[in-house]
């Protein structure tokens, strides 16, 4: 079955898919990184529980919403030493879910905890980060103790997604989490490729110069 995009596929995006490939992939990056720190430390699936008042509608609806993500402690005493946190729409898009989250963010920030933010998310107002030119996606590692420095992977949608290596605690061996073979293998596993309709636009829609881009991966791929 072939992947069709080397990088991230913009298809995973839209609404009814989303959400199925989010929990996917926190677990396999909890599994993937499970097994290059342990006994020293452990990755737990954490949740947040929040309610957003959706100003969307007619009526407006108090909604309790849950989100997932990551945390690497360590096995010894428990300290949260990185919390890996994979964006949602909910986190770039809604009032609340984003204030909920920046706020979070800041408390992080604050700490010597690390922080792992993975956006694969084109559409939504990007959070706060140094960076410069306008890019689909990125990932942030801002290590506890290198603050206010931090690793930025600014990518497009024509990229590989990179491999980066996760912060432990200040020299210990930090793991590499492969996260563009995570996906491939999410898709295959998952067989995201009987759900998705390649021949209707991807949502939100592509930019003209990357229509006619796809168009092409998803011809030579047939």
């Amino acid at each position: 079955m072939p992947k069709v995009f080397l990088g991230m596929n913009p298809y995973l995006e839209q609404p009814e898919l989303w959400n199925q490939f989010h929990n996917r992939l926190i677990i396999a990056i909890a599994d993937a990184l499970t097994s290059q720190i342990v006994p020293v430390y452990h990755v737990s699936i954490e949740e947040r529980v929040y309610t957003n008042n959706d100003d969307s509608l007619a009526i407006n609806l108090a909604l309790e919403i849950t989100e997932r993500f990551l945390e690497i402690k360590s096995t010894r005493t428990g300290e949260v030493v990185t919390v890996i946190k994979v964006l949602s729409p909910k986190n770039k898009r809604s009032k609340d879910g984003r204030q909920a989250y920046e706020n979070k963010r800041l408390k992080i920030f604050a700490s010597n905890t690390s922080l792992v933010e993975i956006d694969l998310l084109r559409a939504g107002e990007p959070m706060p980060i140094s960076a410069g030119a306008k890019t689909d996606y990125y990932i942030l590692v801002s290590r506890g103790y290198q603050r206010p420095d931090a690793d930025l992977y600014a990518f497009t949608l024509r990229d590989t997604l990179p491999a980066f290596r996760v912060p432990l605690k200040q020299g210990d061996t930090e793991p590499v989490l492969d996260l563009q073979q995570l996906l491939h293998n999410i898709y295959e596993r998952a067989r995201f490729d009987l759900a998705i309709n390649y021949s209707q636009p991807a949502k939100p829609p592509l930019s003209p110069e990357d229509i006619a881009w796809a168009w092409e991966i998803l011809g030579t791929s047939k």
